[in-house]
């Protein structure tokens, strides 16, 4: 079993940054793949990034290449989402995922989520 807990949300201008964690309870954080999600209000939830366990491969949305950098660090059981060049079109709630194997694009897959944090970005 697997407890995520995402921090880092808030409320920044276009263009700004932010770094979302997703810190991972237990013992065994780096058997599982990791992504992040999002969801707009009146939306379907929509893949942002993952990561592989081992952070060797990672994987983006289209419309994140380029300003996002999803990273990992296993000994502090945590993993990052860097939000460069924010757009308002970003507004919405984020959530980590684990998933125990490789790397995935279809949250349909991932078996334990966070509660999310909630990213606003105004023009």
């Amino acid at each position: 079993q697997v407890q995520l807990v995402e921090s880092g949300g808030g409320l920044v201008q276009a263009g700004g940054s932010l770094r979302l964690s997703c810190a991972a309870s237990g013992r065994t954080f780096s058997s599982y793949a990791m992504g992040w999600f999002r969801q707009a209000p009146g939306k379907e939830r929509e893949f942002v990034s993952a990561i592989s366990r081992s952070g060797g491969s990672t994987a983006y949305a289209d419309s994140v290449k380029g300003r996002f950098t999803i990273s990992r660090d296993n000994a502090k059981n945590t993993v990052y989402l860097q939000m460069n060049s924010l757009k308002p079109e970003d507004t919405a709630v984020y959530s980590c995922a684990a998933e125990a194997g490789p790397i995935q694009t279809n949250g349909r897959v991932y078996d334990y989520w966070g509660q999310g944090t909630q990213v606003t970005v105004s023009s």
